[in-house]
Formats: C-alpha cells, sequence, structure tokens
C-alpha cells in the first residue's frame, strides 16, 4: 500500500509539474519573457512529460480559436542530434496563423529570439492514416512542395535548450514563409537539391535535401508513422515543414532572407525594421 501511494503521489506531481510548465510557456509566448531551461526547473521531466506540455498548451489554443494546418519536423540533423544527446527527431504543431506571405513584413512583436532556416514543405492531398504507412504511400500523399523558410523562436533563454526543452517549447516554433509556386514531386531529386540562403544579398547559410535525415521524404516519413502511433494522424490539406537543409541563422530588425532551393524556386522572410515598437524586453522569468 505504501508503494502505490508513492507511487499515485509521484505521478500527482508530475501532473502538477506539467501544468505549472505548460503555463509558464504560455505566458512566454504571450509576454515575451524568456524562461530559464524547463529542464532545471522540472528535472523529472523526459520527452513524454515534454509533449504533454506541449499537448495541454495545444489543446489551449484550440480553444482560443486558433487553426492547425500542419506539422513541423526539427532535429532533422544528426549533428545537432547529438548536441542534444538524442537520436531521432521532434515535431511541433502548425497553426494558420503562424503562416506569413513571401516577403510581407515580420513583426517583431511576434517572435522571441528570431532565427532563420531554409527548408522544404510538403503539402499533403490525402490523410495519412492507417498502419505501417509506406513511402510510396507518403509519395502518393503529397500534392507539392514549396521552398520554405521557417523563423524558428524559443521561450527559453539564451537558446539553453535540450530535448525536452524544445519539444515543450512546441519544437521552438515561430513562424513560416512558403514560396509561391507548387511544383509536384515527379522528377523531382529531394535530395540532392541544393539550397543558398542569404541575408541582404549575403550568402549566409548553404546545405542540400540530404542534411534532412538523408532525404527530406525521410523526414515526413518518421513524422507521417509518429502521429498514427500517437493517435494524431496527418490530414489532407496539412503542411509539414521537413527540418532545416543547412545551418540557422540569427534574425535582427530590417533583416531580409531570401532562400533558393534548386527544382523548387525561392522565398523571401523580411523583417519589419522598428523594434522600438517590439515592447518586449526579454527578461528572464
Amino acid at each position: 500500500m505504501i508503494e502505490n501511494g508513492s507511487a499515485s503521489s509521484t505521478s500527482a506531481a508530475l501532473d502538477d509539474d506539467i501544468q505549472r510548465a505548460a503555463a509558464m510557456v504560455m505566458n512566454a509566448y504571450a509576454s515575451g519573457d524568456l524562461l530559464e531551461p524547463l529542464r532545471t526547473q522540472f528535472p523529472a521531466f523526459d520527452a513524454r512529460a515534454a509533449y504533454r506540455v506541449q499537448d495541454r498548451n495545444t489543446a489551449a489554443w484550440i480553444a482560443q480559436g486558433r487553426k492547425p494546418c500542419g506539422r513541423k519536423i526539427g532535429l532533422t540533423s544528426k549533428a545537432v542530434q547529438r548536441q542534444l544527446g538524442v537520436d531521432e527527431p521532434d515535431f511541433g504543431m502548425l497553426f494558420a496563423d503562424m503562416a506569413v506571405a513571401d516577403g510581407e513584413d515580420i513583426e517583431w512583436t511576434r517572435l522571441h529570439q528570431p532565427r532563420c532556416e531554409a527548408e522544404i514543405a510538403l503539402v499533403l492531398e490525402h490523410d495519412l492514416g492507417g498502419e505501417q504507412i509506406t513511402m510510396p504511400d507518403l509519395l502518393r500523399a503529397t500534392a507539392y512542395a514549396l521552398p520554405a523558410i521557417e523563423v524558428v523562436g524559443s521561450r527559453i533563454a539564451k537558446w539553453d535548450i535540450r530535448f525536452v526543452d524544445t519539444i515543450a517549447d512546441n519544437a521552438s516554433s515561430g513562424l513560416y514563409v512558403l514560396g509561391n509556386t507548387p511544383v509536384k514531386l515527379a522528377g523531382l531529386d529531394l535530395r540532392l537539391a541544393g539550397m543558398v540562403m542569404e541575408r541582404r544579398g549575403e550568402q549566409i547559410s548553404v546545405g542540400a535535401g540530404a542534411a534532412c535525415l538523408g532525404h527530406p521524404c525521410n523526414a515526413a516519413l518518421w513524422l507521417a508513422r509518429t502521429m498514427v502511433r500517437v493517435g494524431r494522424p496527418l490530414q489532407a490539406g496539412d503542411t509539414i515543414l521537413t527540418g532545416a537543409l543547412g545551418p540557422m541563422v540569427g534574425a535582427l530588425p530590417g533583416d531580409v532572407f531570401e532562400a533558393r532551393i534548386s527544382g523548387l524556386g525561392s522565398v523571401r522572410a523580411a523583417f519589419a525594421a522598428n523594434p522600438e515598437a517590439a515592447g518586449r524586453k526579454g527578461k528572464v522569468a
């Protein structure tokens, strides 16, 4: 009986910590104040607990009227996985209000320690449910690909993150920009698709599709299978940000990023030049 009581107490304490962590992350999104790493504030957290934090906030945002429109994949680089001590990617939710038009000014008030990375986005034409999803299933379900720039962000001060920190923070999500010319997958070799990203005309990041788990479709297949496993399969119309093709780069007010991906064209992310209007002190909560 003592052991059962102890286990129940431990579970209740973890539930309380998950609720507290979710509230802290939600408040950081709203205020712009930054958090000390969650892994140090909640040492008992593992990946499962961190996803519960993410799920709690996802449900709260949906209840507030935000519209889910897909998923983003993070940690698709083996080098970054080694840095964080993990051997798999993570995922977060995309909401419709995170999408920014190509070249549209991005107000600084929407950002949290922003960094940019060039990616390949896939848009689904069919649902991806059922067991044992195969690569042909993924290819048949995909309507088209687009070049993308993800403006990632972190509510964790100084980007001092590990696996549980980024998962709980909706996979360090921010905003994203998609190109305007959809391209069918037939005839594309996304593994060899070269990427160059410039900031105000200066080359600052290069890479290729192979940097994303060996192939962007490998990352998308991992996501599709994972979402079935957790009971939230991908659906027709969903956008998938498959992961970075090269190093991410910090953004400043007035910056304009342009990413060109062979076979897919280009996409731009432009940041408004009025930091005084931000109202974000960036203090640590």
